[in-house]
């Protein structure tokens, strides 16, 4: 998880794949791409094997643009769908068993603090709401309160898309899905609430509607994950599958769930915002300098 394990030996160009030279070449390395700017530079993930008009996929691409350092960052994640995409991406990823996803990631961020004193490397974990918030419930309150320095992004389709259509505990109260015929019969769980009890310093809730929004974003709860603690991100990631969402209506989905109850979220500690400030201050700095 550096920029030495991305470059090409000496001598060793004409050898390599094209797509991988211009990764090299052209990729978001050492510096802070924008969504504006795709299409022009190369992207970290590109192909993979989602269902066509997955908006999980969109939003982890738009993750990929995000990060502040992709040449210093880990993903961990555990079965699901998202992992599909997440494990094609030129970042290294760590498959977790299935709800230890936070643990792991707890591990990983404290070895490579006490590895790497001098270069913050980023630990972030994405996974679904079943591997979070069902089933990784226990590790993912602990890292919190803990206080672990590392991202957790919820990628929130409100139902276990990857094995048949049953209900998870982020699935809304009465919706009726095909291995939960009847309808579930509790409340959408209120994990937004639990990050506030938890005193994280920045807790998000948003749609992949605002492509420079999910940006920005991602790429705040990563720099402040370094320095403060647990940052938590949830992100309405609809399965248009399980849910019967025709493709080209992905995004009027997303975009109603996002008017109706999944309105963009953002909340950050005066300490969070000062660290921020600090970051943009020298990062002024740096580019005038240069």
């Amino acid at each position: 998880m550096s920029l030495n394990t991305v470059k090409i030996s000496d001598g060793f160009s004409h050898f390599m794949p094209k797509e991988y030279v211009d990764l090299v070449e052209r990729g978001p390395y050492g510096r802070q791409v924008k969504v504006s700017e795709m299409g022009s530079f190369k992207e970290l993930l590109e192909e993979h094997p989602m269902c066509a008009g997955c908006a999980m996929t969109l939003f982890i691409r738009l993750t990929m643009v995000g990060l502040p350092s992709p040449e210093h960052t880990i993903i961990v994640g555990t079965a699901g769908c998202g992992r599909l995409a997440l494990s094609q991406a030129n970042i290294p990823f760590i498959y977790g068993n299935y709800g230890d996803t936070n643990a792991v990631a707890s591990g990983l961020k404290r070895g490579l603090s006490i590895r790497h004193p001098d270069q913050p490397k980023d630990v972030v974990v994405m996974a679904g709401d079943g591997g979070l918030v069902d089933i990784g419930f226990s590790c993912l309150m602990h890292s919190w309160f803990r206080k672990e320095k590392f991202t957790t992004i919820l990628l929130d389709n409100e139902v276990y898309g990857n094995t048949g259509g049953q209900e998870s505990g982020m699935t809304t109260k009465g919706m009726v899905l095909k291995m939960a015929p009847l309808g579930k019969k509790f409340e959408k769980m209120d994990v937004i609430g639990l990050a506030k009890t938890a005193g994280l310093p920045y807790i998000a809730r948003l749609t992949p509607t605002n492509p420079t929004r999910v940006a920005n974003t991602i790429r705040k709860a990563v720099l402040i994950a370094r320095e403060l603690g647990p940052t938590y991100v949830q992100a309405y990631t609809s399965c248009n599958i399980e849910y019967a969402i025709p493709t080209p209506k992905v995004m009027d989905d997303a975009r109603n769930v996002e008017k109706d109850r999944y309105g963009f979220l953002e909340i950050i500690s005066d300490e969070a915002k000062e660290y921020l400030a600090r970051v943009e201050k020298d990062n002024k700095k740096a580019v005038t300098a240069s």
